[in-house]
This record gives structure tokens, C-alpha cells and sequence, in this order.
């Protein structure tokens, strides 16, 4: 029998693992037995090495909001390309996309540009231990905010490492100093009264308390409103810092998540959809606070820097991503976002199998399990059920449409009614040839 040929994806791999460690330079787009390599994109659609169309439900993580290629924000760039790409100089791009910002939240009065998602937190911490005075920072259990050491702090504890009522702290990547764990109090994600009690134990420590609320790597299970109205009050009574972190749930809304909620933190960190497609992060807050980062009287409380901070081509990319998000273009997002939330638990009933989807606006994730889900406790996987959705991730990606392996789902501008009910169909095929396979190997 002729051997089958490897695809291009396959001999990228190949040569990807000779090179890079596992072949990639990012953990999280790593699938067996390899992943597959783009080629280009256009609008809500991705086709890789091979010649294959598939529907892009997953925007790099979310941040392409607006998909592949969009022409208002191609043009910016080009238009920038012209007249360079980066400068050891300020440019006026990056005022109007901090006005843009400011314009949209109240408690946006001021914005300090970087490049990730990672280097807005990092940044957002330093700021308020420069604030306060204090060590130590809170975050919640199975909580992602980036690759520092403190936040990564109890990412992914097991039954046997997570502890009682009370979170342990744990370090997630090898090496971690134990003083990392130490200056770290983890609290449980929406158990209001347990949180309360261990904050307002160590106040007098804490410089912040950082939540993303309505987190992806925990299940993308909305914070509690009497959760985060306990976080602004302790914190506002101790004068420590209140951090969210929006760098995915700042797409909800024109004013992130805390429009949605009616909450004011004190920083705010932001990435992915501000940068219209590349490289971005920041953190934006109270200017009383934001005043950690000012040079302008010496050396300040926080010096900054960055090569590529608010570099002019992510500066009018974001910009013009910003600007085509309008009230509209956001009810138009939800609805689409409720529609697929609907079609995924009609494929579910369909199927026959025990599911059930989180998330809002235009987020969603889908879960294999019908048992109610409040925090990581609840949506974490064991080693079975995360195969399984390495499974679920494979047969949809064979039908046609690109997800998270985790199962998250990001919907994006160009799309509409067809693409919500090809993730329908695509979702109840995958399911039967699932449940086939369990009944299969049972």
C-alpha cells in the first residue's frame, strides 16, 4: 500500500520542531499530532498551507474583531507603511488612540501604551505597588493574566493541589521563586463571603486586586455582580487597587465588561482588539494613579520604556479598529453572539449530550458537562475530558470551522446569519461522530 503524503502543515511541523522548542513559539496554538499552518485570511475566513477554507471562529484569541484584512484598517496601516514604521520619537497616532479610549470609559483618564496583554499587567501591578506602597497583590484561582510570575500564580491547580475552601498558592511554571508565592494571596472566583474574609484579612498588605471579569481560561463563566461589588468595595475601603483586566472582555461592549457591570476599577489593562491585528497592550486608569508612570519632574515613581511601545502602525491600526466599533456594530455583535450561544445548545439537544455554552456578547465556550458552573472548581478538566475536546476540536476543524481546543469562540464583524448556523451544524455533526466514538470504544 502507497504511503499517504504528509501535508504541508505536517512538513512545517517537521521543520518548526528541528528549530523551535516543539515547534512553536506560542504554547497555546501547539495541537496534536501538529497544528495547522496558515497561509492567509480574508474577512471571517482562514485558509491554511494545504489550499483549505475554514470559517475562523477563534480571531487569534479574539483579537481580530473585526477578522482578516479589513479595508478601513489596511488602509491606515498602508498609509502608515508610507511614511515609516516605527520612530525613537512620539507620534500624534498614539494621542488619538488614548483619546479614542478615554472617550468611551469613565474611568479610562489616562492610557500608557506597551505590546501584550502580559506587558499591560505587568505594568498595571507595578503601577499600584508605586501607588500604595504596599508588597502583595491578589488574584483569583485559575485566573490567566499573562506569563508574570505573580499572576501565573495558582493558574492551573489539580483536586489533589488546589486545597480546601481556602486557595493555596501554586506555583504554574517551573523554577518560580517561592517569594513569587509569597507576596500572592489567591482567592476562590465567586465566592463572595470567602473572598471578603481573606481580603479584608491581609489589606493592609495588598497594593491590588486583579480580576478578569468574565475570564477565559476559567471557563469564561461571568463574575458574580455581588462578586465584583464586594471587590470595589473592600478594595475602595483599604486604598488598595482594583485591577481588571479586559484584554479579551473589553470586546462586550463599548465600554468593556465594566460598562456592563457599573463598575469603576482603578486600572485597567487592555490588548488584542485595540491594536486592529498587531502586537498592543495598555494600561489605562484614574490620571491620580496613572501619575506613577509621568517623567516630566524626573525620574518617576515607575520609569517605562519599550522600543516598540505605541509604535505608529498598531497605533492607527487600533485606531481605526476602535472607530468602526460603534454602539451598533456592538448591539449587531451580541445578537449574533446570543444567536450562536442558541444554535450551539440546539446542537447539544440534538446530539443528545451533555452540554451547555458561557459567555456573552460575542464570546462564547462550550462546555462538555451539564453540571452548573460558578468558577475553576466547576470547569476544570481532567485528562479525559480535555481529550475529548481535543477531539471535538479536530472533527470541527474538519467540518469547516476553526474553535479554541479549549472550545472558546470568537465571532468577528464580517460575519452574520450563515456563518452562526454553519457553526450549528458543524458543532451537531462533531457531537454525533463524538458520541459515535464513546458508544464505540465502551
Amino acid at each position: 500500500m502507497a504511503a499517504v503524503p504528509q501535508s504541508a502543515s505536517a512538513r512545517l511541523y517537521e521543520r518548526a520542531r528541528k528549530v523551535m522548542p516543539g515547534g512553536n513559539s506560542r504554547t497555546t496554538v501547539f495541537t496534536a499530532p501538529h497544528p495547522l499552518y496558515a497561509q492567509s485570511g480574508k474577512g471571517c475566513r482562514l485558509t491554511d498551507v494545504d489550499g483549505v477554507e475554514r470559517i475562523d471562529f477563534i480571531n487569534n484569541y479574539t483579537a481580530l474583531i473585526h477578522g482578516h484584512l479589513h479595508l478601513a484598517i489596511m488602509e491606515a496601516v498602508q498609509q502608515q507603511l508610507a511614511l515609516g514604521t516605527c520612530f525613537a520619537n512620539p507620534t500624534e497616532s498614539e494621542i488619538a488612540l488614548a483619546e479614542e479610549l478615554c472617550a468611551r470609559v469613565p474611568a479610562f483618564e489616562q492610557v500608557r501604551f506597551a505590546n501584550s496583554g502580559t506587558e499591560a499587567v505587568m505594568n498595571a501591578i507595578k503601577a499600584a505597588r508605586a501607588y500604595t506602597g504596599s508588597p502583595k497583590i491578589a488574584k483569583c484561582e485559575g485566573l490567566y493574566h499573562g506569563s508574570y510570575d505573580p499572576v501565573e500564580t495558582s493558574l492551573d491547580p489539580t483536586p489533589e493541589t488546589w486545597g480546601g475552601a481556602e486557595p493555596v498558592a501554586r506555583a504554574y511554571s517551573g523554577g518560580t521563586p517561592p517569594g513569587v508565592l509569597a507576596d500572592v494571596l489567591v482567592l476562590p472566583f465567586n465566592e463572595t463571603a470567602t473572598a471578603r474574609r481573606l481580603l479584608e484579612a491581609h489589606a493592609d498588605e495588598l497594593a491590588a486586586v486583579i480580576v478578569d471579569p468574565m475570564p477565559n481560561r476559567s471557563g469564561l463563566i461571568p463574575a458574580l455582580p455581588e462578586y465584583l461589588a464586594m471587590l470595589r468595595e473592600v478594595t475602595a475601603a483599604h486604598g488598595i487597587m482594583l485591577i481588571f483586566d479586559e484584554v479579551i472582555s473589553f470586546r462586550v461592549g463599548c465600554e468593556g465588561y465594566q460598562g456592563e457591570a457599573g463598575i469603576e476599577p482603578d486600572l485597567t489593562t487592555l490588548g488584542k482588539i485595540i491594536g486592529g491585528g498587531f502586537p498592543v497592550g495598555a494600561v489605562a486608569g484614574k490620571a491620580e494613579v496613572m501619575a506613577v508612570f509621568d517623567p516630566s519632574r524626573g525620574k518617576p515613581a515607575l520609569p517605562h520604556g519599550g522600543t516598540f511601545n505605541a509604535n505608529p502602525v498598531t497605533m492607527v491600526a487600533g485606531l481605526a479598529a476602535m472607530r468602526l466599533l460603534t454602539l451598533e456594530a456592538f448591539a449587531r455583535l451580541e445578537a449574533l453572539g446570543d444567536a450562536a450561544r442558541e444554535a450551539c445548545r440546539g446542537a447539544f439537544r440534538l446530539a443528545e449530550m451533555p452540554g451547555q455554552v458561557t459567555g456573552r456578547g460575542s464570546l462564547l465556550m462550550l462546555h462538555l458537562t451539564a453540571k452548573p458552573l460558578c468558577g475553576y472548581r466547576d470547569a476544570w478538566r481532567d485528562p479525559a475530558e480535555q481529550a475529548r475536546f481535543g477531539r471535538l476540536y479536530r472533527h470541527l476543524s474538519d467540518k469547516g470551522a476553526i474553535i479554541s481546543p479549549s472550545g472558546l469562540v470568537s465571532l468577528s464583524t464580517p460575519m452574520g446569519d450563515a456563518e452562526v448556523e454553519r457553526l450549528g451544524e458543524a458543532l451537531l455533526a462533531s457531537l454525533k461522530t463524538l458520541r459515535a466514538e464513546s458508544l464505540a470504544a465502551t
